[in-house]
């Protein structure tokens, strides 16, 4: 057990951290706003200052992601249009072969046995 003489005195350490409060406060302040001449160190990128495109640029960006939009809709229709309904040419063969597993499933799903 600790003795009252080794405790601090909180009217001590109160009267410390009142003393120093101008020098935090100043250092707390200190780097709020950094000072326009000065290099800045990393920062992400949302705090960099905006650096203005040349119009070649914009155009040039506008381009890449007008060509990469296109693309996009391309492989898109090319999906949708694998999906659709197949011509009636196409069924018309296999319908026999449909005939024969809906006669299956009917057998399948019914309670009758097969003796």
């Amino acid at each position: 057990m600790s003795t009252p003489e080794e405790r601090p005195n909180p009217d001590d350490a109160l009267a410390r951290a009142r003393a120093a409060r101008e020098q935090m406060a100043a250092a707390l302040t200190e780097d709020q706003e950094p000072d326009p001449d000065e290099p800045l160190g990393w920062q992400p990128i949302w705090k960099r200052p905006r650096t203005p495109k040349s119009k070649a640029a914009k155009k040039a960006e506008l381009r890449k992601q007008r060509k990469r939009l296109q693309e996009a809709g391309k492989r898109r229709l090319a999906a949708s249009q694998s999906r659709r309904p197949r011509s009636r040419q196409n069924r018309i063969g296999n319908a026999a072969a449909r005939r024969d597993a809906r006669a299956l499933s009917r057998v399948r799903h019914s309670t009758a046995w097969l003796w």
